[in-house]
């Protein structure tokens, strides 16, 4: 008797059929009041869009991400391709970090964990961490110009309208923070909404304010210690955000174009 299976359950089928909800990101997707959360915690907001929707989720997601890093995720990681021929839409939820200050450039920060013996690592990572706040006041250079998020994500853009034209792609404005290790400073804030809303205008992608959202949790104390990081409200705020950005652009796209792939429709009627 062969023992490959010859057929999936009732449930995988239907798990199938469901559209993914493809979300690229940086650690505020993720983390909670306390801490970092594994991808499927029900209480992070893409899981909470995603059980809105009826759709399963696929989170890329790491801490200090930028739109760079998102682009990188998109052409290298292998899940991101698994997902995109049956996502429902594709959330960019980047752009907060790039918008950050960053007097030492960031692949000082991002080579600090290759140095090597570990002592020395420990010391020149202490001296980093004693450096970036006292810096951070200067306000600049930001992680990444806005020049730069914006070309990347417009690479990211077109990359996905290639392989799918229908796909809905969603972006996101910086959030903000209170944040010690930022010396609570936002000044490269302004500069980012600015190009990400024209890029937002010139290429017809909807934008979720994440500021707006969050705004009443971060300045509450109610969100995580470290102040840049969201409390459970937060996340509550920027999933109803999410959704009713998600639900606009499902409709138009479901109303608005007939001749869009038979995969919109549905992934637009599932949503509602």
């Amino acid at each position: 008797m062969s023992s490959e299976p010859t057929g999936g359950s009732a449930a995988d089928a239907t798990s199938e059929r469901r559209p993914t909800l493809l979300v690229i990101a940086d650690s505020l997707s993720y983390f909670g009041p306390k801490g970092g959360l594994a991808a499927d915690h029900p209480r992070i907001w893409p899981n909470l869009v995603a059980a809105e929707l009826g759709w399963d989720v696929e989170l890329v997601a790491r801490i200090g991400w930028t739109s760079r890093d998102a682009y990188w995720a998109l052409i290298q990681d292998p899940r991101v391709w698994a997902t995109v021929p049956r996502a429902g839409a594709v959330v960019f939820a980047v752009g907060g970090m790039d918008s950050l200050p960053s007097p030492l450039p960031t692949a000082v920060r991002e080579t600090l964990r290759y140095i090597r013996p570990p002592a020395l690592r420990r010391q020149v990572r202490t001296a980093y961490q004693w450096l970036q706040p006292r810096l951070a006041p200067l306000g600049w250079p930001v992680a990444l110009p806005p020049k730069l998020s914006v070309e990347y994500l417009e690479e990211c853009r077109t990359s996905l309208e290639y392989m799918r034209p229908e796909l809905p792609i969603i972006g996101c404005l910086p959030s903000v923070h209170l944040s010690d290790a930022y010396g609570k400073v936002h000044a490269g804030r302004p500069a980012a909404v600015d190009a990400l809303e024209a890029w937002g205008r010139e290429k017809d992608v909807p934008l979720v304010d994440l500021a707006q959202a969050v705004r009443p949790d971060i300045f509450s104390g109610e969100g995580n210690p470290d102040g840049i990081h969201w409390g459970w409200n937060g996340h509550a705020a920027v999933a109803e955000a999410m959704l009713a950005t998600i639900r606009e652009t499902l409709a138009a796209a479901d109303s608005g174009d007939g001749d869009a792939a038979d995969g919109v429709t549905a992934t637009a009627d599932g949503a509602r």
